[in-house]
């Protein structure tokens, strides 16, 4: 997989976006695992902008795996600066999965009340019903009471 390229203005506000953030994986002794990978690719999953601090290596070594990492994982490399490398790869759009449990939402009604002195307009009013409450003829908002069993399913429950 090709490294994604950045323009230089796209790299400068990655950079600025970047300065503020806490490294979120360490190059250790080990150099590049799978591992450290592995964290590298679910950090940008998670964060798509990182920052990666490697512990051991010099200049030369730190820029190699800048570039592996950006290879590997189809990131654009942002910034090498010091023993901090910056990471950037766009998120990935999360998929949402509908829950067929999941009742409707709040409804949003509009309630008329026609003027008490005539020739006057009539007083208009939005309301919000939630799923446990309802709507009187008058225009209130009332919470909804248990329904009642029949009579006949009562007495059936009772002597059954």
């Amino acid at each position: 997989m090709p490294a994604l390229n950045l323009t230089p203005a796209e790299r400068a506000a990655h950079r600025g976006a970047a300065h503020h953030l806490e490294p979120v994986a360490m190059i250790g002794a080990g150099g590049l695992t799978d591992a450290v990978v592995a964290e590298i690719d679910a950090a940008l999953k998670a964060h798509g902008l990182i920052k990666v601090r490697a512990l051991e290596g010099d200049r030369a070594q730190r820029e190699a795996w800048l570039a592996e990492l950006a290879e590997r994982l189809d990131a654009a490399p942002v910034q090498h600066i010091g023993k901090l490398l910056v990471l950037w790869r766009p998120k990935p759009a999360k998929e949402k999965a509908a829950d067929p449990q999941r009742k409707p939402g709040p409804r949003e009604y509009k309630v008329i009340k026609p003027a008490k002195q005539p020739g006057r307009r009539p007083e208009i009013k939005t309301v919000r019903v939630l799923g446990n409450q309802r709507l009187t003829p008058g225009g209130l908002v009332k919470k909804a009471k248990k329904r009642l069993k029949s009579a006949k399913k009562a007495a059936a429950a009772r002597s059954g």
